[in-house]
């Protein structure tokens, strides 16, 4: 009878039974944990080109574009892992972020 209820207490469940979110609980840990050391691309942020549209800021997975008096200022690299996607996001004809090989 135990294995049974073992199993079950460890049955997998679908992407559909999942509950929405996450809880985070010790707040301290998110910033203890910089991720950003394993990257193999970096976005460089040129300041001058930015029209502060926030389109980068809206779609950065990892919170690292730095806003300050209502303007994006830069990326925190310590968070950033690569992924791009403020580089996509940035407008066609501003291209304020753009993707270079990392250098370490």
């Amino acid at each position: 009878m135990a294995d049974k209820e073992n199993k079950k207490e460890c049955a997998i469940v679908s992407w559909q039974e999942l509950q929405c979110g996450a809880l985070v609980k010790d707040l301290k840990r998110i910033k203890e944990n910089k991720t950003g050391a394993w990257r193999s691309m970096r976005p460089v942020f040129y300041k001058e080109k930015c029209i502060n549209c926030y389109r980068c800021w809206m779609f950065c997975p990892d919170s690292a574009i730095k806003i300050e008096n209502d303007k994006v200022v830069g990326i925190d690299y310590d968070y950033c892992k690569g992924c791009g996607i403020c580089a996509q996001e940035c407008p066609k004809k501003v291209q304020a972020i753009v993707m270079v090989k990392e250098e370490k």
